[in-house]
């Protein structure tokens, strides 16, 4: 039985390179994989998945209107698809997530998302809110705080380095915006903010 998955972290904690790793493993044996992502992050160019160690891929790109199940059946009716790995899932709407839950459960291939469960504010994304509720199994990508702990939040800077506690939840941006942290340690850099 075909299940959807959500690998979720802060910043910086190797998503991207596990899914890449996990669609080349797929392929290696000889099966053939859909690799999606936001079309709102083109940090490693349009329509390309690309993690901070050098990785890459070209994918298919969703926004906020994209028919997920109807991509995928499309698809899947030119090829045999073992299975679907989808970047940047914090972006997916609550009904998409949804449609990857029926490409799981009725077109039978499994779900791999990867993506942010929370924004610097300490937010959950729409995507990874349903992501939570809906995922047959979840793990948590660890990183680490510069004290050495777990980190779980994200603290965003300005051009000055200064931490931010207000904005739009959605700014694309890596190393030079954001900045993994333990909780302990981002509570105090939004108090000093």
């Amino acid at each position: 039985m075909a299940k959807l998955y959500f690998h979720y972290s802060t910043m910086n904690a190797g998503k991207s390179t596990l899914l890449l790793q996990a669609a080349h493993n797929y392929e290696e044996r000889g099966m053939s994989v859909m690799l999606l992502t936001a079309a709102i992050d083109s940090r490693a160019g349009a329509g390309r998945i690309g993690s901070r160690i050098g990785l890459g891929r070209d994918a298919d790109c969703f926004d906020a209107a994209t028919d997920l199940v109807a991509l995928v059946a499309s698809r899947r009716a030119t090829q045999d698809l073992a299975c679907v790995f989808v970047d940047e899932a914090q972006f997916l709407t609550e009904e998409q997530v949804w449609q990857l839950a029926e490409v799981a459960d009725d077109l039978g291939v499994p779900v791999m998302c990867y993506g942010l469960r929370v924004d610097f504010r300490g937010k959950l994304f729409p995507g990874s809110a349903a992501l939570l509720a809906l995922a047959d199994w979840m793990r948590e990508v660890r990183t680490i705080c510069t004290c050495g702990r777990k980190a779980t939040m994200v603290v965003r800077r300005d051009d000055a380095g200064r931490v931010l506690r207000e904005g739009a939840q959605v700014q694309v941006g890596g190393n030079e915006t954001y900045e993994s942290l333990c909780r302990r340690h981002w509570r105090e850099a939004m108090a000093d903010g």
